[in-house]
């Protein structure tokens, strides 16, 4: 069934409509939350610098947590890769005659690979050490700036 002329045009006004009326509610919820904020935190400034001092040794003590925690996977995932690298050499040198071009290959591209793991973990666990004191120095400053 085609809608003839009147009936499109009731249905665009509606659609208009209820499109500015969703928009005004949301602008008046916003608008509202504005002035009906918690001004408890204006009125005791020194209860919210308490748990501003022990959120900081909250994120702290996090970071520190999950900095260990990363430390240790990148610990696994480089012991993992160089056994990984042995076993591969371990399996050519088996395959091979003694000697051969690809058992020495094999064995060089093993060491290669340990090399680079160990390469790889120590940098990783660098800049995740990197990452954690630059949270401690950032909390560190926030807590200074609140207790000057």
């Amino acid at each position: 069934m085609k809608l003839n002329y009147f009936t499109k045009r009731l249905s665009t006004v509606g659609r208009w409509i209820a499109t500015t009326l969703f928009c005004v509610s949301a602008i008046a919820f916003v608008w509202q939350g504005a002035f009906f904020s918690n001004t408890s935190a204006m009125a005791e400034p020194a209860a919210s610098l308490i748990a501003s001092a022990d959120a900081g040794d909250q994120v702290k003590g996090k970071a520190s947590e999950d900095a260990g925690r990363a430390k240790n996977f990148i610990r696994d995932t480089a012991d993992k890769v160089e056994s990984t690298a042995k076993k591969n050499a371990a399996k050519v040198d088996q395959a091979t005659d003694n000697g051969s071009f690809v058992e020495r290959k094999a064995k060089k591209d093993a060491a290669r690979i340990e090399k680079r793991a160990e390469e790889d973990a120590a940098r990783t666990q660098k800049a995740v050490d990197n990452t954690k004191n630059a949270v401690e120095r950032t909390v560190d400053s926030i807590k200074d700036a609140f207790s000057n």
